[in-house]
């Protein structure tokens, strides 16, 4: 299982790559399905921050109007904490390159989180980079979510963000993996409403 994911990972990053080449104007087109996602104006969005050809959030997260928070790595290993960010809010690098909120910054939970991936299926599954953050806090975060002290939120939302050309007709999957809710692409929103077993 791990040489076939770490397989796919070395082609789907390639294949990226090529994505990201061939729709320089992703990030305004995904920001056009802003509204068909009917997130609340109260709900916390937590998004990323992109690097090399990642699928760019940041226009769509400005179009929600919504508090927005980044993720940020605390412990190696351990789930990421998320802490509110403002466009105009300063970023530091982590060890891995990545711009994320100071240490200082507030830490709050969002309600809506915005994922990166490598690919991802039909089904909603995604592939990661294999560190395990996204698994492990996205498991945290919906154990923790309750939904009766926010009634007007759902418990927890995922929303890939990827390349339409990323799709792959199926991929590995584990018993903690979790798919996501939906998937933005270029081309529209992707509700997943089935999820096998």
């Amino acid at each position: 299982m791990a040489e076939s994911k770490t397989v796919l990972r070395i082609e789907a990053r390639s294949l990226r790559a090529e994505l990201a080449r061939a729709c320089p104007d992703f990030a305004r087109r995904i920001a056009a399905f802003a509204s068909e996602l009917n997130i609340a104006t109260r709900a916390v969005v937590a998004g990323y921050w992109p690097v090399r050809d990642e699928a760019d959030p940041r226009v769509l997260m400005n179009a929600l109007r919504t508090p927005l928070a980044l993720p940020r790595i605390d412990t190696k290993d351990a789930a990421l904490s998320f802490r509110a960010w403002r466009e105009a809010d300063a970023l530091v690098d982590n060890r891995h390159g990545i711009p994320e909120p100071r240490a200082e910054a507030k830490i709050v939970t969002p309600d809506v989180v915005l994922v990166p991936l490598l690919a991802f299926d039909a089904h909603g599954h995604r592939l990661g980079y294999g560190g395990g953050y996204y698994d492990r806090t996205l498991s945290l975060l919906a154990r923790s979510a309750t939904p009766p002290a926010k009634p007007s939120l759902r418990a927890l939302v995922t929303i890939g963000v990827a390349y339409a050309g990323q799709q792959v007709a199926a991929l590995p999957r584990e018993a903690h993996d979790r798919p996501l809710d939906m998937i933005v692409t270029e081309n529209g929103l992707r509700r997943f409403t089935t999820r096998p077993e």
